[in-house]
């Protein structure tokens, strides 16, 4: 029997936001790329702070930083392309092109999934072994956690991409999202993509659920702890320490979770809308809750502008 007569896709088209007309396209652009400046300039903030001040050279902020570093590598994979398909509907990218988009954005997004973990084991130090947390959190291991975090991002992507791409593409080419995603990329595939779905989300499980169980037990060994302390000035430092990671931890993880967990996607609108949550308002969450909820940046921030308005 003759096989069917198949062209190969040369390029993918992202749907993006086609869904609505110029205008309210024209308003995600501004409000996008507003916020894509924000989360660039606030991340360039916090790096440039932690670096001139010496006070702030510690395990906590050594993890803000290489997290600020990550942020921003991430924005820079997904964001500017995702302006250009506001721009234009029908906004084409070749194939080596898109493998490159999701070979960064899964390392850097995996990398940062182990990095938020590797702050809650931070804390957990920080808190429920302060005596000791000088000793355990030294200088090698905080370059171990940073570098595990950076190849369990880079191992992932590699294996993601390969498997992906490895799959025959013809016929439709075009991609239900704003970027080079695994799922809506294997739904254009010309083979029975079973399997690869299986495997995908057994990765996921592996990149969200290990790392939200490894933070949820630090959190629940820090509450203990804290509830057992006799001030209540010292009960209350110690939550706020806590907070903001907190925040971005439920956040990150909420969003990304409601996404890659689910056992069939409908690349729906609903599924792209939170996917902007992710890749456009978390990479900023960042660095604003980090220096609003911190007093030691606030005040190196303040102590930074004071000298440059006094020179």
């Amino acid at each position: 029997m003759p096989r069917p007569n198949f062209t190969a896709v040369e390029e993918f088209i992202f749907e993006g936001f086609s869904i609505f007309g110029w205008q309210p396209r024209l308003i995600l652009f501004v409000v996008f790329l507003v916020l894509y400046l924000l989360t660039l300039a606030s991340n360039a903030i916090i790096l440039t702070v932690i670096c001139l001040n010496h006070q702030l050279h510690t395990p906590m902020y050594f993890f803000l930083s290489v997290l600020s570093i990550s942020e921003t590598c991430y924005t820079v994979a997904i964001i500017p392309r995702m302006l250009s398909s506001l721009l234009s509907p029908q906004h084409a990218i070749s194939i080596p092109d898109c493998a490159t988009q999701l070979f960064f954005y899964l390392t850097f997004g995996v990398n940062n999934c182990f990095l938020l973990t590797a702050m809650g084991y931070d804390r957990y130090v920080a808190i429920c072994n302060p005596l000791r947390y000088s000793i355990i959190m030294g200088k090698k291991t905080c370059i171990q956690l940073a570098g595990g975090s950076w190849s369990i991002g880079l191992s992932t992507a590699i294996i993601q991409v390969s498997s992906v791409f490895s799959m025959p593409f013809c016929g439709a080419n075009v991609i239900s999202h704003f970027f080079c995603d695994i799922r809506p990329l294997m739904k254009l595939a010309c083979a029975d993509i079973t399997i690869k779905e299986l495997v995908t989300l057994l990765i996921s499980l592996c990149v969200l659920v290990l790392p939200m169980v490894l933070i949820f037990i630090s959190y629940i060994l820090i509450v203990s702890t804290i509830l057992k302390m006799a001030s209540a000035e010292g009960r209350k430092k110690a939550f706020a320490t806590c907070a903001s990671h907190l925040t971005v931890v439920i956040v990150h993880y909420g969003c990304t979770s409601f996404i890659y967990l689910k056992p069939k996607s409908q690349n729906s609108l609903k599924d792209r809308l939170i996917s902007v949550t992710y890749t456009v308002i978390t990479p900023l969450l960042n660095p604003v809750v980090y220096s609003l909820r911190n007093k030691e940046v606030k005040d190196a921030l303040l102590r930074a502008l004071g000298r440059k308005s006094f020179s």
